[in-house]
């Protein structure tokens, strides 16, 4: 009962934060109002749908400031760093035609779903690799441009993402 109950409030705070100066009633009009609480609850029926399929459970832990300081240090931080330098290690490859690719298999070494899924996506958004697979023993299979090694660990894969998603994740 937690989580819908901060999903609508979430969204009925954006939503009247979008729209705010648009009436007379404390910068909103009644039509605007009454509309933030039908899509608010949309959003919130749609949410707890998903998650319900998803078989997730987010709890009072994803409220925690830290979590979420943490997390924007990591995108605005390492995750942009590694963009960027990727970006132009692969300008470079493509230019001097030194491209050797293949499929790693890469033990993150993450417990949950959520943060193998996030470390998927932090992977596929970095130029040069694309998350291709996972198992259920943890295993994340990544295509890259270039294979140097048989054996890759989990750093020279991932750039350190699995340290930063495994404390904003787990």
């Amino acid at each position: 009962m937690v989580v819908p109950l901060i999903v609508f409030v979430f969204s009925m705070l954006t939503y009247l934060a979008l729209t705010v100066g648009s009436g007379q009633i404390l910068f909103w009009s009644i039509g605007e109002i009454i509309f933030g609480i039908v899509f608010s609850l949309i959003t919130t029926l749609i949410v707890a749908r998903l998650l319900d399929l998803t078989g997730l459970r987010p709890g009072f832990a994803w409220l925690n400031p830290v979590r979420w300081a943490i997390f924007f240090v990591f995108a605005a931080g390492p995750f942009l760093f590694n963009m960027v330098k990727a970006n132009l290690e692969v300008a470079s490859m493509v230019i001097t035609r030194r491209i050797r690719p293949g499929i790693v298999k890469v033990h993150s070494g993450l417990r949950t779903e959520f943060a193998t899924s996030m470390l998927a996506n932090s992977i596929t958004l970095t130029p040069g690799t694309l998350s291709v697979d996972t198992d259920k023993g943890g295993n994340l299979y990544v295509h890259m441009l270039y294979v140097e090694k048989k054996q890759l660990t989990a750093d020279d894969v991932c750039s350190g993402f699995h340290k930063w998603i495994k404390r904003v994740a787990e």
